[in-house]
């Protein structure tokens, strides 16, 4: 009996450390993406405050500017996108950005532009009405892509096919602190707002034109830098669930072969107990 135990402890042991190969791997391969990620977010930033300067400096360049972007109106039916995983083991991360969206689309008419897999998987398994797939590898996705879809977004917005548009995104503040965040594209809001002093910038042939020139961009790089920050927090997720996986099968590799070697001293103590019986018999 103390045979098969110990042969079982070790079967476990070595599949024990398996897991943990595997754990440690993908903790180091999320660590290098991580850094990689970060960057993006880094380097997205300018691009994003630049164009948000020229949008809140157009829209404000005077009291007469109007724009059918920034025009509130009854809403019928609403658009979210919603930007999650491409794959698990990445702790909370799919859950928690699944489950905001999910709150604050209940009640209203939505349609879903799902970014990632586990996206695309989780609406259609929920029934809810999907735009499109095309867009189904969140980690795929290079900012030419964003920039098409937001170009397609605000299509469909002036033709008054969705009445607003929200993102749904995972804000990274930390390795270990992601945020589950909605941002609202369309209808902007409050861009005119950037101060008391008018523009005397001359714009060419004139602000509204420019304005719904810039808009789409203005839109592409929050989906880029929305993207960039959910790709950071996955990375930021899974590496802290890889290293907690690792610790804990090192733990039960501890465990184990404590028991292991209980189970062998005891065996062996056996042993010798026989043969001084056995001794003492003959």
């Amino acid at each position: 009996m103390a045979g098969v135990s110990m042969k079982g402890i070790k079967l476990r042991i070595r599949s024990m450390e398996s897991t943990k190969q595997i754990t440690k791997a993908m903790e180091m391969v999320a660590a290098s993406k991580l850094r990689r990620a970060q960057d993006n977010v880094t380097r997205s930033r300018p691009y994003f405050e630049t164009l948000y300067s020229t949008v809140c400096e157009i829209s404000g360049s005077s009291d007469a500017f109007t724009s059918p972007y920034l025009e509130e109106r009854e809403v019928q039916k609403s658009l979210y996108v919603v930007i999650a995983g491409d794959r698990g083991l990445a702790g909370g991360y799919n859950h928690n950005v699944l489950k905001l969206a999910e709150a604050e689309m209940s009640g209203k008419n939505v349609t879903v532009l799902p970014i990632g897999k586990r996206s695309v998987d989780h609406f259609r398994a929920h029934g809810f009405e999907i735009l499109s797939d095309v867009w189904a590898q969140a980690g795929d996705l290079s900012v030419s892509d964003c920039f098409t879809m937001a170009r397609e977004l605000c299509k469909r917005f002036l033709d008054g096919e969705f009445d607003e548009v929200h993102l749904v995104y995972t804000n990274f503040v930390s390795i270990l602190v992601q945020q589950p965040s909605v941002l609202k594209l369309l209808p902007l809001h409050g861009t005119g707002e950037a101060g008391d002093d008018k523009s005397e910038t001359l714009y060419e042939p004139d602000s509204e034109t420019l304005f719904a020139a810039v808009v789409p961009e203005y839109l592409g790089g929050l989906i880029y830098g929305a993207l960039c920050e959910s790709v950071a927090s996955e990375q930021g997720a899974r590496r802290t669930a890889m290293d907690s996986a690792t610790k804990n099968a090192e733990d039960m590799i501890s465990d184990l072969s404590l028991k292991y070697n209980r189970a062998r001293q005891g065996a062996i103590t056996q042993e010798i107990t026989e043969i001084v019986a056995g001794s003492t018999v003959s």
